[in-house]
């Protein structure tokens, strides 16, 4: 593997996704036919890091859009529990109290986001004047 952006070899793509399986860093070796040592080795090398830290991102990824696809549901179940009368006070009181952190958490992400933009664009309008 040389030079910058040099694509890994078909072990090492095999090692990637056994890692991403396996239990332990023994069982992934063993499902991409290195040896442990040569894995741990691998993980120290900056472009298998890379891509390794990519795929982790991506499974990470398909799990939260599962979770984005089921709030929905979630916070109708919430909601539900929040006004059921033969719910306990408990309960309904920890519903109430997820609804409002949880709304607030949101306008506080909107509202760095919005930040955020409005940084970026006075950069680039700087950057742009130079």
């Amino acid at each position: 593997m040389t030079g910058h952006g040099a694509k890994l070899g078909r072990k090492m793509e095999q090692a990637i996704l056994a890692l991403l399986t396996a239990r332990n860093i023994e069982e992934a070796a063993k499902i991409a036919g290195v040896s442990p040592k040569t894995l741990l080795r691998w993980q120290n090398e900056p472009a298998f890091d890379k891509s390794y830290r990519k795929a982790r991102r991506n499974a990470f990824g398909q799990g939260t859009a599962r979770l984005q696809q089921a709030s929905g549901a979630a916070v109708s179940s919430i909601l539900k529990i929040m006004v059921d009368q033969h719910a306990a006070a408990s309960t309904k009181l920890r519903a109430a109290d997820m609804v409002l952190s949880h709304g607030a958490k949101a306008i506080e992400i909107e509202d760095m986001d919005e930040r955020l933009s409005a940084l970026e664009r006075a950069a680039e309008e700087t950057k742009n004047k130079r």
